[in-house]
């Protein structure tokens, strides 16, 4: 996540707070670092990167033209 540009908060627990400048909601994932995560965390986040990856495409088919 950090690799597409995420930034790690810290939450209550044993949860992480993960925020994107470009997405309107932040990624709450529970559990420890290394721990399998939920299979809707995980199409939370798959969700995210496709939006983004839609936004950068779109971006450059605007400086393109």
């Amino acid at each position: 996540m950090l690799q597409a540009g995420f930034t790690y908060k810290p939450a209550k627990g044993s949860h992480s707070k993960w925020i994107h400048p470009k997405l309107p909601k932040a990624i709450i994932i529970a559990g420890k670092d290394g721990s399998d995560a939920k299979l809707y965390l995980e199409k939370q986040v798959n969700e995210a990167l496709v939006e983004l990856n839609k936004m950068e495409e779109e971006q450059t088919e605007e400086t393109e033209e």
